[in-house]
């Protein structure tokens, strides 16, 4: 189990973390999103001891990382360029594995585990990226820990390797771990995730199972005067987000949509139901609301638009 509660970090005048607050559990796959500056990173970075929150607290298996009595039970890997690039992979795992205090054995069976056994002579400075985060991964696993919090690992790995890469963590997971997962790749988490957590600007702006982030029903619609249908929209306490070029997309069925511009004395141009939001729309802000803000008040939920 991680637990975040209340994060808020700044570094001089610049606020990165915000009361950043989730959980990522037992049996499941966490994914952890959020574009670049969103503030994935500095959370992983407090969760596993390498920076200090300014307010709040993070825990792993009910402590801080710095106070687990076994650290080992959690495998952690933010950085895959951070080996010597003059050592073998070999060496590289032997020597974590004597550090801490594990049979030196372990580090030959990691390197099958993720497929670099015929590649464990040869020197980290020769690996391609995909070869280093595979060698990332075999270090995190060195332990056989019960915790994975990784960022970004299927950064460099080809097709096959990212199926290998889903096929280790739901199995880590279905035998009751907890992986922690930061990544761009969006549609890969979609398929790996049991649950997202998703960052903008320093704090969670949506939390759940897939479908409770990008679930609920959308329109799109276009009038005569967008802008007073928007006018018209906020009265009704109806979240929507202004399209780039033309028309709006409204979190409400369309007969509800065309009521409210009926009555706003609007002629209609399009209305339509809307896809499905994507996990991207929600990452990069292009959704009018997530379903797990479909609580927050009209006032609140159109100030966050």
């Amino acid at each position: 189990m991680i637990r975040v509660e209340g994060l808020t970090k700044s570094y001089g005048s610049r606020s990165v973390l915000t009361g950043v607050t989730f959980d990522a559990a037992p049996h499941a796959v966490t994914g952890f999103l959020g574009p670049n500056g969103s503030g994935k990173s500095t959370s992983l970075r407090v969760i596993v001891g390498l920076a200090e929150a300014d307010r709040g607290s993070a825990t792993v298996l009910g402590r801080r990382f710095r106070d687990l009595p076994d650290p080992r039970r959690v495998g952690i890997l933010l950085d895959s360029g951070a080996f010597h690039p003059g050592r073998t992979a070999r060496e590289t795992l032997r020597l974590s594995a004597r550090l801490m205090s594990i049979r030196a054995q372990r580090a030959e069976e990691c390197l099958e585990v993720v497929g670099l056994s015929e590649a464990a002579g040869k020197r980290v400075g020769q690996f391609s990226l995909g070869m280093r985060q595979r060698l990332g991964l075999a270090h995190a696993l060195l332990g056989d820990p019960e915790v994975l919090i990784l960022d970004e690992p299927a950064n460099g790995l080809d097709p096959q390797g990212v199926r290998w890469l889903r096929t280790l963590l739901s199995g880590l997971a279905d035998r009751g771990g907890t992986v922690l997962l930061s990544s761009h790749a969006l549609s890969e988490v979609e398929r790996i995730a049991d649950r997202v957590v998703v960052l903008r600007g320093g704090e969670v702006v949506a939390s759940g199972a897939g479908a409770e982030v990008t679930g609920g029903t959308w329109c799109r619609v276009s009038t005569e005067d967008d802008q007073a249908l928007a006018r018209a929209l906020s009265s009704a306490g109806l979240a929507y987000r202004m399209q780039p070029h033309h028309g709006l997309v409204v979190a409400a069925v369309p007969p509800l949509v065309g009521t409210v511009a009926r009555d706003a004395g609007l002629v209609v141009h399009e209305l339509c139901l809307s896809p499905q939001l994507s996990l991207e729309d929600v990452v990069v802000g292009t959704a009018p609301a997530s379903a797990s803000e479909s609580s927050l008040t009209k006032e609140a939920t159109n100030a966050r638009l």
